[in-house]
């Protein structure tokens, strides 16, 4: 059940002389009625669309979908375009910080709706947004414990009979656009993730069975099985209907383009930085990290492959080939132990139990007690392949957070299986648990659901999350996680370098037409990755756009911030060498002692407010 009330916001008790004090510290209320006008926006929103709704916790149209028309794409613009009219007309100069913070936030949210309506228009090109749309409808639904079976069942129920409708949208809007064909592509990885939403519907009938003996729960019993054979027909219909009609038509690649691209970029990062400009930082970090791996590779070459001689320009053929023959023969020892893939999971909920214990004895951040899930990543989600965290909304306190791990595929060789698993090595996972979990993905989530603000909650920043789980990794390497372990330091890198190349390969891919071979080079020399990850990365850099930037993004400006916060900490401090007590990073963070700073007050001020645009973020950190 959802809980009754919500869980006090975590406090931060830095001083104000450097830092802006939290946003429980400064109400909200002022002499306008923003918070009223919030209130409202919320409610319209959550009515237009109600599988964000689900999303987000707010229960009351979970038995719908919402209009997938051309005259929903109408009522969403006019939406769009009313309330930021409504907003434009607001006097900053009323406006507390924290009020501008959350205007800025939801103006910014309304303006890439309007973009991804008017212009972006994937709908109309990519199938799998609608694979999508579906499973999104559904999982939460069966997944999180908001409310007795009964009522979440009746709601499947609902949104199960609403599927023909929703396919025949589909059937509708799936023609291209005067400018973009449906993408082949997302047409023939749609069809491969179809089977996972009529999983769904199956999950949720086979629970009725098993909870039959409620009553409330029996007299569901004929329609929900009414409802999945009508929904199971028309999700075979649609199958029929992709790979007859869609996909003999899709001749597009689903690159964006130079143009649409950027804009795109501009509103996912919610801020200035352009697509040059990432390109030319994410070459110069993967040329700062590949060399410091070099250098780590060369001193741990001795212990992993003490019966071999080092490599070097005269016996591998040159010095990048000799470079390359080192950090992969380290990397190769190091991959070479692994878990079974049946394993995985068990090895990441003991991560999570170890790296706890350490950010208790080093006082890094405040944990939480809110549930963890780790479970094997849902089919219809299984096409990024990896690993991810799905957070509870806001409004569902107390709900489990899901860190999911794509299983290796079925109908993969021993070999392909081998190359993953060695991806996904003992240490790889250490890192990726931090990441995902603590005090990465779902530790962020709890702190952000626990912020009192609408936008910055409601609306998630995922340059803030992604940039997040991978800044908060670096620092937990600063402190000494895993400093018994050399080799867990050159795995870190190889992961920190990866998040640079999805940034290059997400640029030059849709913007530059960067070719397959081009994109596996970079990340098997310029990476040192091994070939099924690539593979992989190579699919998931053509199926999304803008995403695999944030990672990096995100992570560029978390460090810029904190540089920041420790030049103010050192001039509070009255260290006669102000900004100059802090010392450069070497290659990334690694600033060590600063005069005034301690990690945890700041981190816990970080993930204090939400989930905001980065550029709002430094905006309320900094005042």
């Amino acid at each position: 059940m959802m809980a009754d009330t919500a869980p006090a916001v975590f406090a931060a008790s830095l001083s104000p002389s450097f830092i802006a004090r939290p946003a429980e510290e400064q109400p909200l209320t002022a002499p306008t009625d923003l918070s009223d006008l919030l209130a409202a926006w919320l409610d319209e929103y959550l009515t237009l669309d109600p599988v964000s709704a689900t999303a987000i916790g707010d229960h009351r149209s979970d038995d719908r979908w919402p209009d997938l028309s051309d005259a929903g794409r109408t009522a969403r613009l006019a939406f769009v375009d009313r309330w930021l009219d409504r907003l434009a007309a607001i006097d900053s100069a009323v406006l507390s910080r924290d009020e501008r913070a959350d205007r800025d936030t939801l103006v910014a949210e309304l303006e890439a709706m309007r973009f991804r309506d008017r212009d972006l228009l994937e709908d109309r090109w990519d199938p799998l947004s609608w694979i999508y749309l579906l499973g999104g409808g559904l999982f939460p639904l069966l997944a999180r414990e908001f409310a007795p079976l009964a009522v979440r069942l009746s709601s499947v129920a609902g949104r199960l009979e609403g599927i023909p409708g929703v396919v025949r949208a589909a059937e509708v809007q799936l023609v291209g656009t005067s400018d973009r064909p449906v993408s082949r592509l997302h047409t023939e990885s749609a069809l491969r993730q179809l089977s996972g939403i009529g999983e769904l519907g199956a999950e949720a009938l086979a629970a009725a069975e098993t909870a039959a003996g409620d009553p409330t729960v029996a007299a569901l019993l004929p329609r929900l099985r009414a409802a999945l054979a009508s929904a199971d027909g028309a999700l075979a219909g649609f199958e029929t209907h992709l790979r007859e009609v869609v996909l003999p038509r899709s001749a597009g690649d689903g690159r964006l383009g130079p143009e649409l691209y950027e804009a795109k970029l501009r509103h996912t990062l919610r801020g200035d930085r352009s697509a040059a400009d990432i390109l030319a930082r994410a070459d110069r970090e993967i040329a700062a990290v590949r060399a410091e791996m070099i250098r780590i590779a060369g001193d741990l070459w001795p212990q992993w492959l003490p019966d071999r001689p080092v490599p070097t320009p005269a016996s591998a053929g040159g010095a990048n080939a000799a470079e390359q023959a080192l950090v992969r023969g380290v990397l190769g020892a190091i991959s070479a132990e692994h878990r079974q893939a049946d394993e995985l999971l068990d090895a990441c909920r003991s991560e999570v139990a170890r790296i706890e214990a350490f950010c208790r004895e080093r006082d890094v951040i405040g944990l939480a007690d809110e549930p963890l899930d780790i479970r094997w990543t849902p089919v219809f989600l299984r096409a990024f392949g990896g690993a991810m965290l799905d957070s509870p909304g806001p409004l569902d306190r107390g709900e489990k957070a899901f860190f999911c791990i794509t299983p290796i595929p079925e109908d993969w060789t021993p070999e392909q299986a081998e190359s993953r698993l060695r991806e996904d090595n003992d240490r790889h996972l250490r890192v990726l648990t931090i990441h995902e979990a603590v005090p990465g993905h779902y530790l962020q989530g709890v702190y952000a659901n626990r912020c009192p603000s609408i936008p910055r909650t409601v609306l998630w920043s995922g340059v803030f999350a992604e940039g997040w789980a991978v800044y908060v990794t670096q620092v937990m390497m600063d402190l000494g996680y895993g400093a018994d372990d050399p080799a867990l330091m050159l795995i870190h890198w190889k992961f920190y370098l990866r998040a640079a190349i999805n940034a290059a390969l997400d640029g030059r891919i849709h913007a530059h037409g960067m070719t397959e071979d081009e994109a596996i080079r970079l990340m098997m020399d310029g990476g040192f990755q091994e070939e099924s990850e690539a593979r992989n990365k190579w699919l998931r850099a053509r199926l999304s756009s803008t995403q695999l930037s944030t990672y990096f993004v995100g992570s560029v400006e978390f460090w810029d911030i904190e540089l920041e916060a420790r030049r103010r900490a050192a001039f509070a401090s009255g260290d006669p060498r102000g900004a100059a007590a802090v010392p450069e990073p070497h290659v990334v963070g690694g600033f060590g002692p600063t005069p005034g700073f301690s990690y945890r007050e700041y981190l816990e001020s970080v993930i204090s407010h939400g989930s905001p645009p980065l550029p709002i973020l430094r905006q309320l950190m900094f005042d």
